[in-house]
């Protein structure tokens, strides 16, 4: 069954920095869009980037530039690189992959505060 487990979150100070990962089972990796979503407290769960069969990566208009997703066939996992960042990114992060129906995997944790 799919499989999807993230890690690499946290409490970091704004302007830090952290890399997220998800691990990913269950599936041909190699064949699948991978997608990093969040939910901040209290609304509703959007969009962060994506990162296509071939590589070619999409962003969030406010991300561009901070944040960078990639992925690694051969590891089966998606990352999520980001940068420079604020308060407003404390969030719970989320890998997603549609095969058919979309997949979840428990979440991460990123804080941003002083």
């Amino acid at each position: 069954q799919v499989q999807l487990v993230e890690s690499g979150g946290g409490l970091v100070q704004p302007g830090g920095s952290l890399r997220l990962s998800c691990a990913a089972s269950g599936f041909t990796f190699s064949n699948y869009a991978m997608r990093w979503y969040r939910q901040a407290p209290g609304k509703e769960r959007e969009l962060v980037a994506t990162v296509s069969v071939g590589g070619t990566t999409n962003y969030a208009d406010s991300l561009k530039g901070r944040f960078t997703i990639s992925r690694d066939n051969a590891k089966n996992t998606v990352y999520l690189q980001m940068n420079s960042l604020k308060p407003e990114d404390t969030a719970v992060y989320y890998c997603n992959v549609r095969k058919g129906v979309g997949y979840w995997g428990q979440g991460t944790q990123v804080t941003v505060s002083s």
